[in-house]
């Protein structure tokens, strides 16, 4: 099929549109539904295609970007979107066009590449932080935007002047060069481990953070807000009564989850649960002063059950 090289790493491996399964027959869209929330009041939208980035960038855009279609979706702000007629097949012939002009068949008969579809979402996205119908009070929305405009109009002219920025680019340009030095064709060894190595984490073998350290590839964070982060979570969700619990009473805590804190308070014959269904609940401001008069993990649980 050309050049053998792929913007994904998962696309191959796609099989279906959407299902249960994840290890066999996998879909774009997993259906399994684990909310690992109050099933009454959320869903889970798990989108099982998308690759493991090492540029923060790249992150930033595929979590910014389906955050702002859902939130569109959910307030009715999309319509007439673009209807791919095989998915499935399309997002393979996508990924082994890294000149990014393959074109891709509608449900309505039209043809439309990649980017030109990614246009008709920004447009409509725009639209709908405009009209007030998407939160965009913490100015996230608007950089999400400004961000996935410049990158698809940089896509459109030159996709390999976003080699310092993007993993896809950064990965291609990488290999040409190995192959051009080494004489080395596509499916050679070397070239798979270089690949591999892009994405090894650890600092000193990666190959992306020697690129980040030669000041050749753009990050959104520093180390040490990102080290920050790890240790301290968001204050606005659930994730900060969590990671607090566990800061002060790890001694006393049997298990952690997504929608539940269980204690083994010593004195107590049962195990005491806390659930945390509602990821909005369980904030620094939600639960803050409540932690903070507690002096051990068994006032803490005593001032969160209800009275009986």
């Amino acid at each position: 099929r050309g050049l053998g090289f792929q913007l994904s790493q998962r696309a191959d491996f796609m099989e279906a549109e959407v299902g249960l399964e994840t290890t066999v027959k996998r879909p774009i869209i997993n259906t399994r539904d684990e909310p690992h929330a109050d099933p009454a009041m959320h869903r889970r939208f798990h989108v099982i295609v998308g690759d493991a980035n090492m540029s923060q960038l790249a992150s930033f855009l595929k979590l910014g970007t389906t955050s702002l279609v859902l939130g569109a979706i959910e307030a009715g702000g999309l319509d007439g979107l673009p209807e791919i007629a095989d998915p499935v097949r399309e997002i393979q012939e996508v990924s082994h066009d890294h000149l990014l002009q393959h074109r891709i068949r509608l449900s309505d008969g039209r043809r439309m590449t990649a980017l030109e579809i990614q246009d008709y979402y920004l447009e409509a996205i725009t639209a709908a932080i405009e009209a007030g119908g998407l939160d965009s009070s913490d100015g996230g929305a608007e950089q999400v935007v400004h961000e996935w405009g410049r990158v698809l109009n940089i896509l459109g002219d030159d996709p390999l002047s976003l080699a310092g920025e993007l993993d896809w680019p950064a990965k291609l340009n990488l290999l040409e060069g190995y192959r051009r030095r080494g004489n080395l064709d596509w499916d050679d060894p070397k070239l798979a481990l270089i690949d591999l190595q892009y994405h090894d984490i650890r600092p000193e073998k990666g190959l992306y953070h020697t690129l980040v350290t030669s000041g050749r590839m753009r990050t959104l964070v520093t180390d040490e807000q990102a080290e920050e982060a790890v240790l301290r979570p968001p204050e606005d969700t659930r994730a900060w009564f969590r990671g607090e619990c566990l800061r002060r009473f790890a001694d006393s805590i049997f298990a952690a989850s997504w929608d539940s804190i269980v204690f083994d308070i010593a004195g107590r014959d049962a195990l005491q649960r806390i659930a945390t269904s509602d990821p909005l609940k369980g904030t620094k401001q939600h639960v803050g002063a409540v932690l903070d008069r507690s002096k051990d993990a068994a006032a803490l649980v005593d001032a969160l059950q209800p009275e009986s």
